[in-house]
């Protein structure tokens, strides 16, 4: 099932409802889910490598403590906090700005023209010290196993 945006994310504790959780795709939710964001979010920084490398590691550290509760909902958070880590460090590697488009452009076939590529070797670097983190949590074999129990008991109907 796809992430669920209608539901009242300023007063769900997520924690005490982990059956209102939907995995999405992606990053979905990231900023939404609590408590879980406002325990990682303070963590998850990104401006140099050396930084990258202390933020990525404090939210595995979070990712592996959740898991050890058996708590999904706060590992699937963390899991995509270890990837916004990487595609916002990698979008910033790529673009100076952080924006992907052109402003106000739209091309005939109604798609976005897309900013030239200005690559920044330090974010690229940052990005990467994510990725392992990030592909670390999601193949995580404990992870996997709740995912797996979060879907059939809440997720399939």
């Amino acid at each position: 099932m796809s992430f669920d945006y209608s539901l009242d994310f300023h007063h769900i504790d997520f924690r005490q409802h982990p059956e209102l959780y939907r995995v999405g795709k992606g990053e979905q939710g990231v900023l939404l889910v609590e408590p879980y964001k406002s325990e990682i979010l303070p963590h998850w920084r990104f401006k140099t490598p050396d930084i990258a490398k202390q933020s990525s590691e404090k939210i595995y550290k979070i990712f592996l403590d959740y898991l050890e509760q058996d708590d999904f909902v706060g590992a699937d958070m963390a899991r995509k906090f270890l990837q916004m880590g990487y595609t916002r460090s990698r979008r910033y590697a790529n673009h100076k700005s952080g924006r992907k488009y052109k402003q106000n452009s739209q091309l005939a076939n109604s798609k976005k023209e897309i900013l030239a590529y200005d690559v920044d070797p330090v974010k690229a670097e940052s990005a990467a010290i994510f990725k392992v983190k990030w592909i670390e949590a999601k193949t995580n074999a404990k992870y996997l196993q709740l995912l797996a129990k979060h879907k059939q008991m809440y997720e399939i109907n």
